[in-house]
Parts: C-alpha cells; sequence; structure tokens
C-alpha cells in the first residue's frame, strides 16, 4: 500500500507553527515510506478566507523546505485541491449518508437552538448538544419540506449506543460516553459542508491513508469514524500529535509566545533549526541527540516512538538550537542568509523609504531604521503609562498598541 499523507491548513491568518508541526510529521511519515504528501485548502469558512493567507502558507512552508506532491498551485490527479472549489462533491455524498438513512434533514431554527442550549445548561444536563428533534420527523414529511424550499440542514445520525471505542495509533482504542455523540451539522443551511464532512470526503477520495493531526481533533474522531463505516468505507489509520504547549502547560497561544512562522522568519531564525526544533517536540532520536537534519529525522521516523507527555514549546530552546545551527554554517553561507533575508535588497528598498527624510549621514540609517531588524522593540514603560485610557489596564493598552504596530508595519513593508 502507497502511504499518501496530507496536510490541511484553513487560510485564516498568519501561518501557525502548529500548521508546521503538524505538516513536518506528514511531510517526513510520506517522504520514510516513498509515498505522497498532500496539501489541501481547507477554505469553506467564506468569511475568515482570504488568497492571501494561503499565499503565506505556500511560502511558509517552502521557506521551511517542506515540498509536497500534489495541491493547488501544483495539480495533481486528484483535484480540485480547495474545498471552495469541491462544493458540489461534498452535496452528492451528503444526499448519499441521507438514502442510506445515514443522515438527516433538520429545520429547526437557530433561536431553537439557542433557547435548547439554554437549557441544558440550567438543567445541567448530561447531554449537551442537538436533541434529536427532527430526527424524530417521518421521512415523507422531511421530503416535503426540502421540497417545498424550507431552510434546514443535513445531520449525522450517530448511532444510539452508549458508548463507542474508536482506535488511534498512539492511544491505542479511545471511549467516547453518549454525552460526547450529538448529531453533528454536516452540510449548513447554504450548501457549504461542515468541516466534518467534507474532511472525510476529501481524504477517501484523495486516497489519503494516514491523518496525522493535532490532538485537538480527537474530539472528531468518533464522528470521523462514524462517516467512513456510514459511506462502507475503510477505516484509516488516525493518529493525533500531541499539543504544542506553553511552559505553564496551557495550548500554545500568541498570548504567551509568538506563534506566527512569519514571527521567526522575520526574526532570523533558521528553517532548519526550525524543523529540528518542531520535530523534538514529542519525538526524539534512536541515539537521543538533540540535533539533527530534516533528511535524518525522514530516515528515522517512527510514529510509535512519539510520546504523549505534551511537549513544550520552549522559545529559549529554539534559540539555544538556532544558536547550533548558526554556528555550523561557513561565514560566506552565513552571509548569503543575511543578504538573501535581512539584508536582502528588497527588505531594505522597503525599509529606505521610511527613512530617508530622517537621516542625513548613511551611518545615521543603522540607528534609526534599527527596530527593523531586531526581534523586540524597546519601550519607555512610563511613557506607555500616560497612554493607557481610563477603564483599561496597562495590559490591555499593550495588547492594543502591539496589534496596531504590526498591522501598520505589514501595510508600510507590503
Amino acid at each position: 500500500m502507497t502511504v499518501r499523507t496530507r496536510i490541511a491548513p484553513s487560510p485564516t491568518g498568519d501561518p501557525h507553527v502548529g500548521t508546521a508541526y503538524v505538516a513536518l510529521f506528514n511531510y517526513a511519515l510520506a517522504r520514510h515510506a516513498g509515498g505522497q504528501f498532500i496539501l489541501r485548502i481547507e477554505d469553506t469558512d467564506r468569511q475568515r478566507s482570504s488568497p492571501a493567507s494561503e499565499r503565506m502558507i505556500f511560502e511558509a512552508l517552502h521557506w521551511l523546505g517542506l515540498s509536497w506532491d500534489e495541491g493547488p498551485d501544483v495539480g495533481g490527479p486528484h483535484g480540485p485541491y480547495r474545498q471552495s472549489e469541491r462544493s458540489a462533491l461534498y452535496a452528492e455524498h451528503a444526499e448519499e449518508l441521507l438514502r442510506r438513512g445515514a443522515a438527516y434533514a433538520c429545520f429547526c431554527t437557530p433561536e431553537r437552538l439557542a433557547t435548547l442550549r439554554e437549557e441544558q445548561k440550567a438543567r445541567k444536563a448530561s447531554l449537551l448538544g442537538y436533541d434529536g428533534q427532527c430526527r424524530r420527523l417521518a421521512p415523507g414529511e422531511a421530503a416535503r419540506r426540502r421540497a417545498a424550499g424550507e431552510a434546514h440542514v443535513l445531520r449525522l445520525a450517530m448511532p444510539a449506543d452508549e458508548a463507542m471505542v474508536v482506535p488511534d495509533l498512539l492511544r491505542g482504542e479511545v471511549r467516547f460516553e453518549r454525552p460526547q455523540m450529538d448529531d453533528q451539522v454536516l452540510l449548513k443551511s447554504d450548501g457549504f459542508p461542515t468541516y466534518h464532512l467534507a474532511n472525510v470526503v476529501d481524504d477517501h477520495l484523495m486516497g489519503i491513508t494516514y491523518v496525522v493531526r493535532a490532538e485537538e481533533w480527537l474530539s472528531s474522531l468518533l464522528k470521523h469514524v462514524t462517516l467512513y463505516r456510514a459511506f462502507g468505507w475503510e477505516v484509516l489509520v488516525f493518529c493525533h500529535l500531541p499539543l504544542l504547549r506553553n511552559p505553564d502547560r496551557s495550548k500554545i497561544s500568541k498570548r504567551k509566545n509568538p506563534v506566527s512562522l512569519n514571527h521567526y522568519r522575520r526574526a532570523g531564525f533558521l528553517p532548519e533549526a526550525m524543523l529540528n526544533y518542531l520535530a523534538l517536540m514529542g519525538f526524539s532520536m534512536p541515539d537521543g541527540r538533540d540535533e539533527f537534519s530534516l533528511e535524518e529525522f525522514v530516515g528515522e521516523l517512527s510514529l510509535e516512538r512519539i510520546s504523549l507527555g505534551g511537549p513544550v514549546f520552549d522559545l529559549d530552546k529554539l534559540t539555544w538550537l538556532n544558536g547550533k545551527h548558526l554556528r555550523r554554517l561557513s561565514p560566506r553561507a552565513v552571509l548569503e542568509r543575511l543578504r538573501g533575508h535581512v539584508l536582502s535588497d528588497d527588505y531594505l528598498l522597503r525599509v529606505l523609504p521610511l527613512c530617508l527624510e530622517r537621516i542625513d549621514t548613511l551611518e545615521g540609517f543603522l540607528e534609526y531604521a534599527s527596530f527593523f531588524f531586531v526581534g523586540e522593540v524597546a519601550y519607555d514603560e512610563a511613557a506607555l503609562r500616560a497612554l493607557v485610557p481610563g477603564g483599561r489596564s496597562a495590559a490591555e493598552t499593550a495588547k492594543a498598541l502591539g496589534q496596531l504596530v504590526e498591522q501598520q508595519i505589514d501595510v508600510l513593508l507590503d
């Protein structure tokens, strides 16, 4: 069997280090087995998805040195590779589930669902989720209401078992109790699929054999396995990687750590160091060494060696490891990296117009423009406190100013 893996990011902002982490393990698994690695864009969130974010995903993964065999930019036999271009496939498969009795039409209004949630919370119900009201409709009545054009969604008819057990490569059998088994929406009233339907249909039609993804999707495993069984398809091998965490063990987030790949790229981290560090998140080489190349990682990868201990994304350790990789380069190689990134003509030509009216000597450029070439900018804490408006804490103001600065720098350097 040919191993086929995929990464399926949503183009809704800066590329996340978590995306690189999952992409790395999928890439390495496919390359280790001589298989294929696929890039698919999950852009069904029409409000937040953007072509600019999609381009940043491509650029960030290429910067890291990860390439794919099939995808929106390179084509392939299983395209299109953007979910927004596959709507007809999802509608067709949703109707197939309806015919099989594995899905049903739900006509409940948003108002009823909101009221239901509040009632369940008030009485501390064991089952939080949809109560199956429309599941009890006679098939003829549901068909008549659909034909009349009444607004509705299609829901997955979950089995009535009190508990179900499904397999995960790292965790063995994962048990789900009844309160975790509500009837998930598959097709929304606007005809667009939810993540669950699109994900399963795409993985099957694209011939994916291993689904290697973040632990946060473990809660969706039961729904996805149920969908495979409802279609009569072979269930894939699922492997949920441990979540990247902050030093305080919370899920990694931009509130406590930079999570944008673009941040690390701009700050001058080496892509090989970033890949090396991400590979260490839950995985260890048989000989225990910390420093290794992408090729060495591909050669040694075994999913069974992944630890579930909850890897900590430690910026200090990443910086230390980056220094180790940097010092392995020759001065000529470092110079080429500087010219290609920090001191590239393209970057300098974008910075220079912002400085020319404010400097009188070439040396003055180095001092005036210094903040364009450092990862962190020093600030006057007393001056910041003076800017705090009434009713806002210093932390709230700092966050707002930080977001404003990031937006303005992006605009100026575009």
